[in-house]
């Protein structure tokens, strides 16, 4: 039992995140976040559900395009629900990026029906066994490309010149715009990309649980938690936190019942940041006066 749920913790963990990483990436360049991370899962897992079971598309294809529409779903996110308010000076970014995501929710509720779908994969069969707990091929690469995200979002920007200026805009966004760079446009790229990796959470996790228009709420939800418990100015604090809320949460679910789970899981996140307020590897931030 304790092995099935460290295996089932490292999948869980590794997903949340790479949800997280979503939160970190436009935080750090823009100060703000998507909160419709949940949503732009979910909104992966469906178009990959329709592309592929539906319309009996090529698997690769059907993935490729459900992330582009998920990129193309951030660039929208960031110009109509974020930079509106960011210009006129205002945090009500905050609620509508929560309402877009509820919109979006409920879009895919009247067309693609509220019954959770099964999504079969050829990954969820086969596998091999660890301490007498049988691993499914798809469990093990959901860590493996969530790690592996995390590592190319790192060289992406200590080794190419558009992450050298991403890095440029998290310092110091007036001097990177008097170097030439676009901010604005910097930040569009952020939240596509963060809500690419929404999607690729909701198409890896899709397998293992069920389609639904509401599957990306309490995702959603935990990730930001985990952002939040890592240090949302630390890349390989949210990683880290996604690990061990991940490792918690099935702990917990095993040892005393899923009726537990969310409440002591979500009180340890409490205890954890008074303990820590920045997080695992967070940072205090500075404020020049």
């Amino acid at each position: 039992m304790i092995t099935l749920a460290i295996v089932s913790g490292i999948v869980l963990g590794s997903m949340y995140g790479l949800l997280a990483l979503g939160f970190y990436i436009t935080y750090s360049v823009s100060n703000t976040v998507n909160f419709a991370q949940g949503s732009s899962m979910m909104l992966g897992a469906v178009l990959c559900f329709v592309f592929a079971i539906r319309l009996g598309w090529p698997v690769p294809v059907a993935v490729m395009l459900a992330l582009a529409a998920c990129a193309v779903w951030g660039v929208l996110i960031e110009r109509l629900a974020v930079r509106p308010f960011v210009r006129a000076g205002s945090d009500a970014w905050l609620m509508s990026t929560v309402a877009v995501g509820i919109v979006l929710e409920n879009v895919v509720l009247f067309t693609f029906g509220k019954e959770p779908r099964g999504f079969p994969s050829p990954f969820s069969a086969g596998g091999f066994e660890i301490g007498g707990v049988k691993v499914y091929p798809l469990q093990a690469a959901i860590p493996l490309v969530g790690l592996g995200v995390a590592l190319g979002l790192h060289l992406f920007s200590q080794r190419t010149r558009i992450g050298k200026a991403l890095m440029a805009v998290v310092q110091n966004p007036d001097a990177a715009s008097l170097m030439g760079i676009n901010v604005s446009r910097a930040v569009t790229w952020c939240y596509a990309v963060s809500t690419v990796f929404a999607g690729i959470a909701g198409i890896l996790i899709a397998p293992l649980y069920t389609v639904a228009a509401d599957m990306g709420t309490l995702f959603g939800i935990k990730a930001f938690a985990v952002a939040i418990l890592g240090g949302i100015n630390s890349a390989r604090g949210v990683v880290l936190a996604g690990l061990v809320f991940g490792l918690t949460e099935a702990l917990i679910t095993a040892l005393l019942g899923s009726s537990y789970t969310n409440v002591l899981t979500f009180a340890l996140v409490i205890v954890a940041l008074a303990i820590m307020p920045h997080g695992l590897l967070g940072q205090a931030g500075v404020k020049k006066v």
